[in-house]
């Protein structure tokens, strides 16, 4: 039986047996010495997305007191679910997704990544809680790499079109929705209109 620790774009955490390219953590330990998970799946805002090796570091996945490891089709999948990327395993990349917000004026510089944590992963726990709801948007108003939902589907912007999300990658592309459930988060959207381009699965082709 797969350990419940796939997560899709909504932030939901699965048992399902794809891993995915990416794995990450959400700030500690959310799960049972049984390595079942616990009512509340998260243990912080520090949601981040890393690389599934790292310096030839070797772990045993969910061990008692240590972080949760989670595991994501890609990093389009992960922005959606409220990460964002590790500054220690991919530091390229939180650079760039952190600059881009500073230069656009949506982040000050210097500001602590605890500001960018409240507003990625914040918004996504405010959702799951239940003490907000996603906002209904225009696909097309989207940036290609942000995730929308209709009629509880998943479905990725790419190249100004829908790609049908699961588990195992995506479908083929199809015109976008006059209307969905905008699922990346708004600072994530902010992020990739100023150029940040995440990393997808091998499913999306030219």
């Amino acid at each position: 039986m797969p350990l419940q620790n796939r997560v899709d774009p909504f932030g939901l955490v699965h048992a399902v047996a794809a891993r995915g390219l990416l794995m990450g953590n959400r700030g500690g330990c959310f799960h049972r010495d049984d390595q079942t998970l616990k009512d509340q799946h998260w243990a912080s805002r520090q949601w981040i997305i890393c690389v599934l090796e790292f310096k030839n570091r070797k772990r045993a996945l969910m061990q008692p007191s240590l972080y949760t490891e989670l595991f994501f089709l890609d990093e389009a999948t992960a922005l959606a679910a409220g990460h964002r990327p590790c500054f220690e395993c991919r530091r390229a990349e939180a650079t760039a997704f952190r600059r881009g917000l500073i230069e656009a004026g949506h982040l000050k510089a210097g500001e602590p990544v605890g500001a960018l944590d409240a507003l990625a992963a914040g918004e996504i726990q405010s959702v799951l809680t239940g003490a907000a709801v996603r906002e209904t948007v225009s696909p097309g108003s989207l940036p290609d790499g942000a995730l929308y939902a209709v009629d509880g589907r998943a479905w990725l912007k790419h190249a100004g079109q829908a790609r049908a999300w699961s588990f195992d990658g995506y479908g083929r592309p199809q015109p976008l929705h006059a209307a969905g459930l905008r699922l990346t988060p708004r600072i994530t959207c902010l992020a990739l209109h100023a150029g940040y381009t995440p990393l997808l699965h091998n499913s999306v082709t030219p």
